[in-house]
């Protein structure tokens, strides 16, 4: 999970070494605590747009930021567009997502992001809408099993979800610290982790509490719709499932024709300008160990008509239905 907030931006050299020129205005689709759009705006861009859908970070953000080049916004990346202080302002010259969770969510225990800090199970983003704890206690056995295995890619997600379904028979999981030990409880033990057993599962409720992959989505979407010629769009993911979405994404109708009909060039949407996932140095990793499993792709966009994603081709999964009384 990324760590974008009590220590400088994930591959912040990188991303600005590789998405320049930072010019004209560029949309920070993920503002945190603003440290992609400090840095966008002090590498040379006109204007900034910063948008989160927490409005904590928001108003935080408000509160701080004198500089009139940053314009805050709250709500949704995905339609980012389409919001009133954004509207009018394309196009875009650039734009950023850096996606997941910032540390000021992560590290807070009442957000309830983290198996490590016991608190209320939450990981509502916006504060509004089903929280985690209403999908743990409220989602039949198949529909948990579903969501561990296509957001969180559980081997183990079967037996987990039968777990969590005979211990709420005896008292609700309402935090993150039962829902962390229950996890751990039921598989086997490991003399050495990489991850902490309970991280996948906390990753799947983290995205079906708030839609984020579906956001992703909507969010190239709008970024393709937005971006002028030229336009560079960045994106740094910390899971495989974010990074398959934005590499297909990016791939667009490149590689789909063959030798006797060739993809026409005004089909390909963007140019890549990473050839490969750019990952944080070892020095980085060692300084913000939650940096580790970052990935950076950058993109030009063409002249090419945007077009909707099909949600099949960039791999984004589908759930049979949410089981969620």
């Amino acid at each position: 999970m990324p760590d974008g907030t009590l220590h400088k931006p994930v591959l912040i050299e990188e991303f600005l070494r590789l998405a320049t020129p930072f010019s004209g205005s560029w949309v920070d689709c993920t503002y945190g605590d603003g440290g992609y759009s400090n840095a966008i705006s002090a590498a040379g861009a006109d204007q900034v747009y910063a948008i989160d859908c927490d409005p904590d970070a928001v108003r935080r953000g408000r509160l701080r930021n004198g500089a009139a080049a940053i314009t805050l916004a709250q709500g949704r990346f995905g339609d980012f567009d389409r919001l009133p202080e954004l509207r009018e302002a394309r196009p875009f010259d650039g734009v950023i997502f850096d996606l997941g969770v910032s540390s000021m969510q992560f590290d807070q225990a009442e957000r309830g992001f983290s198996f490590r800090l016991d608190g209320p199970l939450d990981m509502r983003m916006q504060r509004q809408g089903k929280s985690a704890a209403d999908i743990v206690n409220g989602a039949d056995e198949a529909s948990l099993a579903e969501i561990f295995f296509r957001y969180g890619e559980e081997k183990s997600a079967r037996r987990i979800a039968r777990a969590v379904v005979q211990s709420r028979r005896r008292a609700m999981i309402d935090t993150t610290g039962q829902l962390a030990n229950l996890v751990q409880d039921c598989l086997p033990r490991q003399a050495e982790r990489r991850i902490h057993p309970a991280t996948r599962v906390f990753q799947a409720l983290r995205i079906a509490v708030n839609d984020e992959l579906v956001q992703l989505v909507k969010g190239l979407e709008a970024a393709e719709r937005s971006l002028r010629t030229g336009g560079r769009l960045a994106v740094i993911s910390f899971h495989s499932l974010e990074d398959r979405i934005v590499k297909r994404f990016l791939k667009g109708d490149a590689g789909s024709g063959n030798r006797h009909m060739p993809v026409r060039s005004e089909t390909v949407r963007f140019d890549a300008i990473t050839k490969r996932a750019v990952r944080p140095s070892p020095s980085e990793i060692a300084a913000n160990p939650r940096s580790r499993s970052a990935k950076l792709r950058v993109a030009s966009r063409t002249l090419a008509r945007a077009k909707p994603v099909d949600a099949g081709r960039v791999g984004l999964p589908r759930l049979a239905g949410p089981g969620i009384s």
